[in-house]
């Protein structure tokens, strides 16, 4: 256990750069490793991409609140647009985490990958759609909020890979639109947390120290550095060329998402 508390502390530490530089939650880097990770240790293969889900929405919970908090010292989170985002995506995601929980792992497993891919290849290619108009009004934040909340609840993510896109359509500045998806990422992963503790509870099987599906030596050992690192990692963003940063960022979760779907398709 000692061993894995260590692995699960490094971890931390990547996941809680990649939160504050980019302003998303880090689920789209802490799941594929956390599948790996419980797949090592011999967890129940019905159970371990539910937990992997699970683990990372819950260390997003605490991993948001830090990213959040350096985006705001700098001026850049836009919270009126936080106050009218943020029903749709607790709806959103709450739902979406208990149709998780209704898949089996190995087709779970495929959408996530492909939802990687898809934000890979936003990041390597830079995609900012080019401004059109303002955001939408009260239904169509709770819509655009919702739909954001499905997916992100489906890949542990803190939805920055489309919030951001989205807020720079409607004619928000790039850099309140990171700040702002950092400060979005808690609503996201309190609601996901809720729904996958609750969804685990009547699961059987599952591994020792499990909170539902929330496996704790995994979420207090990420929790315990991402915390710490984050601000570094948002002070980084207002310093470092971020668009080369992204870019080597989106080819590292590709080959992340190439290695999870090998290890699906040759199992």
């Amino acid at each position: 256990m000692t061993t894995w508390l260590l692995v699960y502390l490094g971890l931390g530490i990547f996941a809680g750069f990649v939160a504050g530089l980019f302003g998303v939650g880090g689920g789209l880097t802490i799941v594929p490793l956390l599948f790996m990770l419980f797949t090592a240790q011999n967890f129940p293969l019905e159970h371990t991409m539910h937990l992997a889900l699970g683990t990372s929405m819950a260390t997003i919970v605490f991993t948001s609140i830090s990213s959040m908090r350096a985006h705001h010292s700098h001026g850049a989170v836009r919270w009126d647009i936080v106050k009218v985002f943020a029903p749709g995506l607790i709806i959103g995601t709450l739902g979406g985490s208990f149709i998780a929980t209704w898949v089996p792992t190995r087709p779970l497993a495929m959408v996530f990958t492909a939802i990687v891919y898809y934000a890979s290849i936003q990041m390597m290619l830079d995609f900012k759609p080019k401004p059109h108009r303002q955001l939408p009004g009260g239904f169509g934040m709770l819509v655009a909020g919702g739909s954001i909340g499905v997916v992100s609840s489906l890949v542990a993510a803190g939805g920055g890979f489309l919030s951001i896109p989205f807020m720079v359509f409607c004619n928000v500045v790039i850099h309140q639109a990171v700040g702002t998806s950092a400060a979005l990422g808690f609503p996201i992963a309190v609601a996901g947390t809720v729904g996958y503790i609750l969804s685990g509870m009547k699961a059987t099987g599952l591994p020792e120290y499990s909170l539902g599906y929330v496996y704790l030596p995994a979420f207090f050992g990420v929790v315990a550095m991402s915390m710490l690192i984050a601000p570094l990692g948002a002070k980084t963003a207002h310093s470092l060329p971020v668009k080369q940063l992204k870019r080597a960022f989106g080819g590292f979760l590709a080959l992340l998402a190439t290695k999870m779907l090998h290890g699906l398709l040759f199992a």
